[in-house]
C-alpha cells in the first residue's frame, strides 16, 4: 500500500498517467494469494481406495497355580511372564488377542479383542489367588479356548489363522489333555507351549516365608518340559521356554508372525488427494513473469 501510495504521489507531481502500476500489483497479489493457497494444502477430487483388515486371533493360556510363585525365575515365575506377555500383545497389536487363566479350572480373564490398553490391565491384575489351589488341569483351558476360536471361525480354512499359547511350569494332572490336544490338530489350530521354570526347581512364596509340605518341609517345585514338549508335537506346534539362562520369547512371536492372518474385514473409503502442487506452480509462473517483464508504472 505504500508503495502505491508513492508511485501514485509521485505521477501525479510529474502529471503523468499511472494505471499501469496496477498490472504490477494485480500480478504479485495474485501470486502471493496462490502460495498462501498452496500453504494451505487444498484437497479435491474423490476416489475410492480398498482397505483391507487382515490379522490372527490369539488366544493366551496362563497357568495361575500356585507353582507359578516359585522364585526361581526372579522375581517369580508369574511376574516374568506377566512382562513378557505384554511384549505379545505389542508385537500382535492388529491381531486380536484373548486371556484364559486357569488352574484345575479354566476361566475367561479377556475375551478376544484389540483393545491393548485392556489386554494390558488384565495381564497386570493377573495373580495366583484367581484360580482355586487344587493343582493343574491342561484340559479346561484348551477346552475352552478351542471353543472360542470356533466360535469366531466362519469357515474351516480361517482355522489356520488362529493360535492358541499355552503358559505352564508343565506340571499337568489332568486326564483329558490328549483327546483336546487331537481335536485342535483336527482343527488345524497351531498351539504353542511356553514353559516357564527351571529344571533345579524353586520354593513357593507363602505369606511371609516358603510353602511347607505337611511333614514342614519346604515345596519345591520343578519345570516339567516334557509335558509341553509333547502337546505342542501332537498339534504340529513348537515348544518355547524362559529359564535362568535363556528366554525364547522373541522366537515365539517370530514363529506366529509367520503364520499368515486371515481376511477380516475389506471395504473401500473416499480418499482426497493434496492438489497443492498446482497453486504452487501458477505461483512460480507469475513469479517469473514479474521478474521477466518490465513495466513502467510511471510514464514521463
Amino acid at each position: 500500500m505504500l508503495y502505491l501510495t508513492r508511485v501514485i504521489g509521485i505521477a501525479k507531481r510529474l502529471k503523468t498517467p499511472f494505471a499501469t502500476v496496477f498490472i504490477k500489483l494485480f500480478l504479485r497479489t495474485l501470486y502471493f494469494a496462490l502460495l498462501l493457497i498452496a500453504m494451505l494444502g487444498p484437497s479435491f477430487g474423490g476416489s475410492k481406495k480398498e482397505v483391507k483388515s487382515i490379522g490372527k486371533d490369539i488366544m493366551i493360556c496362563v497357568d495361575l497355580s500356585k507353582s507359578m510363585d516359585a522364585y526361581d525365575i526372579q522375581p517369580t515365575r508369574l511376574e516374568k511372564i506377566k512382562h513378557e506377555m505384554k511384549k505379545l500383545v505389542q508385537a500382535f497389536n492388529s491381531d486380536r488377542i484373548g486371556v484364559i487363566i486357569f488352574g484345575a479350572e479354566a476361566f475367561m480373564q479377556c475375551p478376544l479383542t484389540y483393545d491393548q490398553n485392556a489386554l494390558n490391565l488384565f495381564i497386570e491384575t493377573m495373580n495366583t489367588s484367581l484360580v482355586p489351589a487344587s493343582g493343574t488341569d491342561f484340559g479346561p483351558p484348551l477346552r475352552m479356548a478351542l471353543k472360542k476360536l470356533q466360535d469366531e471361525a466362519e469357515n474351516a480354512s480361517q482355522a489356520k489363522s488362529k493360535v492358541i499359547i499355552l503358559i505352564s511350569d508343565g506340571e499337568d494332572f489332568g486326564e483329558e489333555t490328549n483327546d483336546i490336544a487331537k481335536d485342535i490338530d483336527q482343527q488345524d489350530i497351531k498351539l504353542f507351549t511356553l514353559g516357564i521354570g527351571t529344571e533345579r526347581g524353586g520354593n513357593i512364596y507363602a505369606g511371609t516365608g516358603v510353602k511347607k509340605d505337611r511333614e514342614g518341609n519346604a515345596v519345591l517345585t520343578k519345570l516339567n518340559s516334557s509335558s509341553l514338549k509333547s502337546l505342542a508335537n501332537k498339534t504340529g506346534g513348537q515348544y518355547f521356554e524362559i529359564n535362568e539362562t535363556k528366554n525364547d520369547i522373541s522366537r515365539l512371536i517370530n514363529t506366529i508372525s509367520k503364520i499368515e492372518g486371515e481376511l477380516r474385514d475389506a471395504r473401500y473409503v473416499d480418499v482426497t488427494a493434496n492438489k497443492y502442487i498446482y497453486f504452487l506452480a501458477a505461483a512460480a509462473l507469475l513469479f517469473a513473469l514479474d521478474i521477466l517483464i518490465n513495466i513502467r508504472t510511471v510514464r514521463i
